[in-house]
């Protein structure tokens, strides 16, 4: 890529970056192989950043080198574009996102930044699960899509069809589109975002033809779809580039049709902000003021082999200038940027400054997270930013081991920096085995994880089957059991019921985090999931990363307080590997009844409460129904008619069951069911099989379910034998004697 060009600009596009007007924050969602890298591939070029010849086949987006060899984009990339439109020159800050479902951290990530999003749709696939997926996490973040309907030259050199099909597929698309936003749109936007074919708010073309229209487009040159055929019949797609350059096209779109950021801030800030909205950090927030306080969003961080940690971020309010200290909420820190840049795809500008309603890199602040929110010190008591929601879970796991075992260190600090950028990788070091477990969305996830980490490091490492991850629950509400500490001067009584599903979804949507006001936390469970408000107000630790809540009901117990961090220890050791088979507890709720402590601190540090703690838990759970939750995808296939029976068969031979059955107007059958993911290792080739390829699907996560009652037993015995454990299930006498 070009430094030369972007330099000559880099005034132009500084002088641009002061005025808010004239900038759109905007990034490429859809379902994987639906073509936006080969899209974004015509963006450069228009911006002069990338040569004509090799535009729709370089991938430029695709910096990493896996990226080029698998056709497939597993990070989202920057870019900053110079376009002129009308007379005015724009600065349109772009994000490429990958599309599969792997990869779906990227996305939730990237919309964060985003204030517009660029759709992607395939012309003969239409709409696929994962294009739902990447719509309703744009809504939940009020990004505003537009709509491009790709590879075009499919329905004419594939399919044959007419010019008045063509005409018909792309209104179908439009109104299959716009049902997922009238479905996942907030009520105010469900009518004001979906989009219109007559309006120029839907193009369509070909990304590898660099060609692309709107309705309006054509209706001004007086042209119809009979036209484009006839460019195709005569070889003459290059001319039809040439007349109606699809990048012209998608950014007059973007342009026309995505607000600035001085607009969508006002609608956004009040769902990703909780602060107060009328104070001064409000307003400046709210109107993008480049000379009000700093207030930064974090949205990735990725490791330079030179230059150490680059966080990436929007700046929603200030200016961030080189040499600024900047204090990061999520750690408590404050820190000096040390450099301030654009990114331009693989490459990094420095720039002087970045104001309000921009992109922006920085080096310096290598503690600085995915999610964290920066600021200028003098307001670090600020709310930040919301959590973002992650749609899936890492629930694969493979084991790594080096061939040296020298380099165990190199490789733990390889791994560490590979879950820094991408937090839905989940890194374990097993202290009984010292195995190191690496948990990923899927097999792809943990695949291109894994080759990352041979590129960076150069150590040599075996890789394990994948193996897929379990949760431990209750189904019931147990007893009270007695922990007594080793030394036998400590005893806590503990029970364990069942978290309902409205806290469940409470805690994993980070409505309710442990560190917020607690007051403002027992109105929310009090008023959303029926808690009682004694109850509520006695939360003592909320496990956000395996959803479980640890509650103290004691009341004046002498020297509770001293021992309270080790009793919150003791609960989130227990969580993070249960009894059943040492696999993470979901969904339960731990209640301290009553507690004996030690007078003489001597004789109730952490080695005494923690075991006790872990002790109580374990039998609790073992004496309120346990069983295993596995992991369940949620499948979405295409087909035709006569292949409906083959692809429900498929489904049902693996444990799945068929959810729903429709069939659109193009006369496919969508059928959408659920298949756990153990089963679902060899699904695709099964898939093909079945119906001689006439089939198009995808999986993602669903949810966690209960195990089959006839497999529990066999399930958790031989994740026990796997893990080394006694080949036995285990008992509530194991742990402790129950408490009368």
């Amino acid at each position: 890529m070009s430094v030369r060009i972007v330099e000559k600009k880099i005034e132009d596009i500084l002088d641009i970056m002061r005025n808010p007007s004239q900038i759109r924050n905007v990034g490429t969602l859809a379902h994987v192989d639906h073509g936006k890298t080969t899209t974004t591939d015509s963006l450069l070029m228009g911006a002069g950043l990338l040569s004509p010849k090799v535009a729709g086949k370089a991938l430029a987006m695709d910096y990493v080198e896996i990226e080029q060899l698998r056709q497939l984009t597993i990070k989202a990339a920057n870019i900053s574009l110079y376009f002129e439109y009308g007379g005015k020159p724009y600065l349109i800050n772009f994000v490429d996102t990958p599309g599969h479902v792997d990869f779906t951290g990227h996305v939730t990530r990237s919309l964060r930044v985003m204030d517009g999003a660029l759709v992607v749709v395939d012309a003969v696939e239409g709409v696929m699960t994962q294009t739902e997926t990447v719509v309703r996490q744009a809504m939940e973040e009020l990004v505003r899509p537009v709509l491009f309907i790709n590879k075009i030259d499919r329905l004419i050199k594939e399919l044959r069809l007419s010019p008045q099909e063509i005409g018909n597929r792309i209104l179908y698309i439009t109104k299959e589109f716009n049902s997922l936003i009238d479905t996942y749109a907030p009520p105010e936007f469900k009518e004001k975002w979906k989009v219109s074919v007559n309006k120029g708010q839907v193009a369509f073309g070909s990304a590898l033809g660099k060609w692309g229209l709107t309705i309006p487009m054509m209706q001004e040159k007086g042209i119809k779809f009979s036209y484009i055929m006839d460019a195709y019949e005569r070889n003459a797609v290059d001319e039809l580039a040439q007349e109606f350059p699809l990048y012209r096209t998608l950014l007059t779109m973007i342009i026309e049709h995505i607000p600035p950021p001085n607009v969508t801030q006002k609608y956004r800030v009040p769902k990703l902000w909780k602060g107060d909205l009328n104070s001064p950090i409000g307003k400046a927030l709210l109107d993008a003021d480049p000379n009000g306080p700093l207030v930064i969003a974090v949205s990735k961080v990725n490791k330079d082999p030179h230059a150490g940690l680059i966080v990436t971020g929007r700046v929603f309010s200030g200016t961030i200038r080189e040499g600024d200290e900047v204090y990061i909420i999520g750690q408590k820190l404050t820190k000096r940027v040390l450099q301030t840049y654009l990114y331009m795809g693989p490459s990094r500008i420095i720039v002087p400054e970045v104001m309000a309603g921009n992109i922006v890199a920085l080096m310096g602040v290598d503690e600085a997270r995915a999610g964290d929110t920066l600021v200028a010190p003098s307001i670090k008591d600020i709310p930040p930013f919301e959590k973002m929601r992650y749609v899936s879970e890492p629930v694969v796991t493979v084991a790594i081991e080096p061939k040296n075992p020298n380099d165990l260190a190199k490789l733990v600090e390889g791994l560490r920096d590979l879950v820094i950028e991408d937090p839905t990788l989940s890194l374990k070091i097993d202290e009984e085995t010292g195995q190191v477990l690496l948990s990923g969305v899927g097999t792809l996830h943990l695949e291109i994880a894994t080759w990352l980490l041979k590129d960076r490091t150069g150590l040599d490492f075996v890789v394990s089957q994948p193996l897929v991850r379990f949760r431990e629950t209750v189904r019931a509400r147990s007893q009270v059991f007695e922990g007594k500490s080793p030394n036998k001067h400590n005893r806590l009584y503990i029970s364990v019921e069942p978290l309902d599903e409205e806290s469940i979804s409470l805690i994993q949507y980070s409505e309710i985090t442990e560190d917020m006001d607690p007051r403002e936390r027992a109105r929310i469970l009090r008023e959303k999931a029926n808690w009682d408000t004694d109850e509520a107000r006695g939360i003592w630790a909320i496990d956000n990363q395996y959803i479980n809540v640890l509650i103290d009901k004691t009341s004046g117990i002498q020297h509770l307080r001293e021992i309270r961090d080790y009793i919150i220890q003791g609960f989130r050791w227990s969580v993070s590997a249960g009894p059943l088979a040492q696999e993470p507890v979901r969904g339960v709720k731990v209640i301290l009844h009553d507690a004996v402590v030690h007078e003489d601190p001597a004789h109730r540090g952490p080695a005494q409460i923690m075991p006790a703690t872990k002790n109580a838990i374990f039998a609790s759970i073992l004496s309120a129904n346990p069983t295993l939750l596995e992991p369940l995808l949620l499948i979405d296939a295409k087909t035709t008619v006569d292949n409906m029976g083959p692809v429900t068969s498929v489904i049902t031979r693996h444990r799945g069951r068929v959810i729903d059955v429709t069939q659109t107007e193009a006369m496919e059958v969508v059928i959408k069911g659920e298949i756990p993911v153990i089963e679902s290792f060899n699904i695709s080739d099964e898939l093909r099989s079945a119906t001689t390829g006439k089939v198009f699907w995808s999986l993602q996560f669903s949810r966690w379910a209960p195990v089959p009652e006839s497999l529990r037993e066999s399930l958790i015995l031989s994740i026990r034998e796997k893990k080394g454990l006694p080949k036995e299930l285990p008992k509530v006498e194991d742990f402790i004697s129950p408490f009368a």
